[in-house]
Parts: C-alpha cells; sequence; structure tokens
C-alpha cells in the first residue's frame, strides 16, 4: 500500500493563479512514481508541470529520481514552477508564442 504524498506549500497558490490566467488544471501529484504535479491546458496546448517551492534553497527543490528518470524519459513537454510569478511569466509565454496578447497581473483569459 502506498502512502500520501507530500504536496509543495506553494502548488495550491501556483494552481489558483493559473486557473485565473484562464487555463484549465487538474492536479496530479496523487499520481506517483515520479508523474508531473499538475496537468495544465492554454491556448490549446497541453502541459506537465512540477512543481517546487522556489523558497526552499536548491538542493531541497531537486526532482527525486523517480521525477527525474519520467523527465528524461517522457517525449513531451515538461515544465518547473517554482513560484507565481514563474508561472505567470511561463502563461505569457505560451500566450505571445500564440499570437494570443499577453496578461498584465492576474486576469482571465480565453483560448
Amino acid at each position: 500500500m502506498g502512502y500520501a504524498k507530500r504536496i509543495d506549500r506553494n502548488q495550491n497558490e501556483i494552481v489558483k493563479v493559473l486557473r485565473q490566467l484562464g487555463c484549465s488544471v487538474y492536479v496530479t501529484s496523487g499520481v506517483g512514481d515520479g508523474f508531473t504535479d499538475i496537468v495544465f491546458g492554454l491556448c490549446g496546448l497541453n502541459f506537465l508541470g512540477e512543481i517546487k517551492d522556489g523558497r526552499k534553497p536548491p538542493s531541497a527543490r531537486k526532482l527525486t529520481p523517480k521525477e527525474q528518470k519520467f523527465h528524461d524519459e517522457w517525449k513531451g513537454q515538461v515544465c518547473i514552477l517554482e513560484s507565481i510569478e514563474q508561472a505567470i511569466a511561463f502563461v505569457n509565454g505560451v500566450r505571445k508564442e500564440s499570437g494570443k496578447p499577453m496578461l498584465q497581473g492576474i486576469s482571465a483569459c480565453t483560448n
């Protein structure tokens, strides 16, 4: 039998901000085996997101061996988000690449 996976203390706030920015977000931190903490969609694209607490020292933000293996073997996109600011920058980068207007602060956006 498995055990409950600990989530990073900033996971809920990053998920909340991504949703406020118009992303659909599904929390997958309980899946285990190194799978990412969230799956989120924006502008018709899907992203796998690993959340790490950027307030911790770098050594405490390292991927676990299972997470590292998943990241190394996954043939698609995986991002690591460590802060609200980084999540906003990521969303703005996706919007810029897709030709959609970038966001100033937190507001709803559409696909």
